[in-house]
């Protein structure tokens, strides 16, 4: 929690509840009393959710949410570099088919070096007759063209589970006779209110299928880590671990970004799991932990403010030189960082940015926007769960507006009404605002720019915010407001 309660000019608890009356207004009854305790002004000093989450989308309204499928597929297991990742079902679902947003590694075993989809592509007679032996031919056939993968995922899509096929069964045949692991997961994009559930299912196959099934190779030492929940988008696992390793750490596996099968299969090994997306993996933290002692710690890695921070709380964790290393690394750094910040600061102190995105960054950006001056006057997750908003209280200046899966409608009303120099979101609120004149930043994969995260991002970062807010375009498009 924060050592003082922040607030911003112009924003009171009365304000924050009069915007969120007025934007409900426009609901009727029914959906206005469904929508209510998800909005809420942020009460900093208490460390706890103002809103409620984790629930059924309103139907009728245009959400920002993806399935459990999405969660399974584009998050968690895509990434995993000397796999093939089947889906099973339609090939209309190949948005989260495709091997390439998180998938960012240098070609191993020939599965990665290219975008790859790899689908069971279900048409109308599989619907009717089942897809088993389709899959178990797929299996096959991909154990031909790529016979060093590790390993081969199968994660189901909606028809799949409505016709009862059984992938659990074809899995553990085809594991058998092809002498490979091929892991089921069972992820039908019906399936929970979200793709959060989509990783909840992803970590729990990791569970039953594939941890402690390998050991490391190299002899184990004091302070051998495992980098978890981080996707590698725009290259950030590499920064991250770059960073970790310069202050002496062995970052033995990465989940899942730039990940490799056998090293996630003996990450029981290490003696500290850091993770970053809470969201996502802090599941497999916990069996971690129960079943094999190994504690875990939550890090934020973006600005050097939290930086600093989370080098020092990682360091509390190991001996003396461990945080001599650590001090080190943050004097080395802070006169580069500082010099960014000079740089940029300049243009964007006293700026305000709305934030909405998945279930992680509308807590952990806020101190990377706050080191460049400015200021964030509302911030939502997709998919988050009440802990996550608890985590979120501290970070968030006081009062200002709360949103968990907002509408479309909600998100660009509260936009009108607070004026925001910049929009920090995802992909399908893109081309909205910038109609709408107002800067956007794509924050759920740097809009193809990165890595954001580390010492490394921060310059990117700072950077690519500067570009966003200050580009002489916006002078040639009229802000509705």
């Amino acid at each position: 929690m924060s050592d003082k309660i922040k607030n911003i000019d112009g924003i009171t608890k009365e304000s924050t509840e009069a915007l969120i009356e007025e934007t409900l207004a426009a609901y009727p009854e029914k959906g206005r009393k469904k929508r209510a305790p998800h909005l809420g002004a942020n009460d900093q000093g208490s460390g706890s959710a103002c809103v409620k989450s984790n629930k059924k989308t309103v139907p009728g309204v245009m959400s920002a949410r993806g399935c459990a499928y999405a969660g399974a597929k584009g998050v968690v297991w895509g990434p995993i570099g000397d796999m093939v990742h089947v889906s099973h079902g339609p090939v209309g679902c190949g948005w989260y088919s495709w091997g390439t947003r998180r998938n960012l590694v240098s070609g191993i075993n020939g599965v990665t070096q290219f975008a790859m989809q790899f689908t069971s592509d279900f048409q109308e007679k599989d619907i009717v007759y089942g897809g088993d032996k389709k899959l178990k031919t797929l299996l096959e056939e991909a154990k031909g063209l790529f016979p060093l993968a590790k390993g081969i995922s199968v994660l189901s899509e909606c028809p799949v589970g409505l016709i009862g096929d059984d992938i659990n069964s074809v899995a553990k045949q085809s594991s058998k006779e092809l002498e490979l692991p091929i892991i089921p997961c069972n992820c039908e994009g019906f399936r929970g209110v979200s793709q959060s559930l989509g990783h909840h299912i992803s970590n729990d196959t990791i569970r039953d299928y594939i941890i402690e099934t390998r050991e490391f190779a190299e002899p184990s030492s004091p302070y051998d880590i495992a980098l978890i929940g981080d996707y590698n988008i725009g290259g950030d696992v590499w920064a991250a671990k770059s960073l970790l390793e310069e202050i002496g750490l062995n970052v033995k596996a990465t989940w899942t970004g730039d990940g490799e099968l056998e090293k996630i299969a003996a990450t029981h090994q290490v003696k500290l799991n850091l993770i970053h997306c809470y969201r996502s993996m802090n599941y497999m933290c916990k069996v971690m932990e129960e079943k094999y002692g190994i504690p875990w710690l939550e890090f934020n890695f973006f600005g050097p403010t939290k930086i600093r921070q989370s080098l020092r709380a990682i360091a509390e964790r190991f001996d003396d030189t461990i945080k001599e290393n650590v001090e080190r690394v943050i004097a080395k750094y802070d006169p580069i960082m500082q010099a960014i910040i000079d740089e940029y600061k300049p243009r964007l102190d006293g700026k305000k940015v709305m934030l909405l995105v998945g279930g992680l960054r509308p807590r952990h950006t806020i101190g990377a926007y706050e080191d460049l001056g400015m200021e964030c006057v509302g911030s939502g997750y997709e998919f988050a769960h009440t802990d996550d908003y608890d985590r979120t209280a501290s970070e968030m200046p006081n009062a200002t507006v709360v949103y968990d899966d907002p509408s479309e409608y909600e998100f660009e009303k509260f936009a009108h009404a607070l004026k925001p120099d910049l929009i920090g979101s995802g992909i399908k609120e893109k081309y909205v605002f910038q109609k709408m004149g107002i800067p956007f930043r794509q924050m759920h994969s740097w809009d193809y720019s990165g890595p954001y995260h580390a010492y490394q991002g921060f310059e990117i970062f700072a950077r690519d915010v500067d570009m966003a807010v200050n580009s002489p375009t916006w002078k040639l498009v009229k802000a509705p407001f």
